[in-house]
């Protein structure tokens, strides 16, 4: 059974410069639509989603105004009104967390689907959970694991708006999708391209984890660039080498080459917690 849900609360209109197509989207393989005209986080409603006995899955939420929108390290998200911010509820297979390679699968079968729709963009992955575009992000990716076997995977895509409309401290950081095109982008054809994609994905880690790193390779936006990783307050510098199949990242630093199965490439004063 498919359930499309509808809300529009009575701040503002039910209506958006990007309608959502949720016949489009079941086509696509949601098998639960549900779509908010302004909500406090997609992620929390796709966690009661999946806090369900039986829910329909893949499900996917998606919010025209997001007003506390999340990702890693305590950061916010700043969302243009009409741009992107879903959460895909999926069925997964263990337990405990998610492993990183999860959030690299995000990210590529995103910057797969962003380039299938525009070429021109020139998206690319920022490890460990980021889009960008010329060095400025375009997404951002959070994926988490719920109980019952099920997992969430997040996206904000600047679709939407531009970089001018974004608080101060974020507007040299970010890009925009009309911005570099001079339009924006159907947020119902970005669902619709990405979910294969993602599926796809996953069954070809599962049954080839090594298949990660030539499917990054392409997509890597650090490799052959000298970067800095923060992680338990210090920094390690070096010249980015790729990823292993586990999804760690690899520097060569002075000391020699290593991984980092974790860790930031933004240090913690530099994260944007709001206004």
């Amino acid at each position: 059974m498919t359930r499309v849900a509808m809300h529009a609360p009575s701040a503002h209109p039910a209506t958006s410069a990007d309608p959502i197509d949720a016949a489009v989207l079941r086509q696509a393989g949601y098998a639960t639509v549900i779509h908010r005209a302004e909500i406090d986080s997609t992620m929390d409603e796709a966690r009661r989603v999946a806090a369900e006995p039986s829910p329909c899955l893949p499900a996917v939420v998606v919010a025209d105004r997001q007003s506390l929108g999340r990702g890693r390290q305590g950061a916010r998200w700043w969302h243009a009104p009409d741009s992107l911010a879903a959460s895909l509820v999926v069925a997964r297979a263990g337990t405990g967390g998610p492993p990183p390679t999860w959030s690299l699968a995000c990210g590529i079968a995103l910057a797969e689907a962003l380039d299938a729709l525009e070429p021109a963009l020139g998206p690319r992955v920022r490890w460990p959970n980021d889009i960008e575009v010329g060095g400025r992000k375009l997404a951002g990716i959070l994926v988490e694991a719920v109980a019952d076997g099920r997992a969430i995977f997040g996206i904000g895509v600047n679709t939407a708006g531009r970089a001018l409309d974004a608080p101060p401290a974020l507007r040299a950081r970010l890009v925009t999708i009309p911005d570099v095109l001079g339009r924006p982008l159907g947020r119902t054809s970005v669902l619709a391209a990405f979910l294969p994609r993602l599926r796809a994905l996953l069954d070809l880690l599962a049954a080839d984890p090594a298949a990660l790193v030539e499917r990054y390779r392409p997509w890597c936006s650090l490799t052959g660039h000298r970067v800095t990783l923060h992680l338990g307050g210090g920094g390690y510098e070096g010249l980015c080498s790729g990823i292993m199949s586990d999804g760690s990242l690899v520097l060569d630093t002075p000391a020699g080459l290593r991984r980092f199965a974790s860790g930031s490439l933004t240090a913690a004063d530099e994260v944007w917690r709001g206004t």
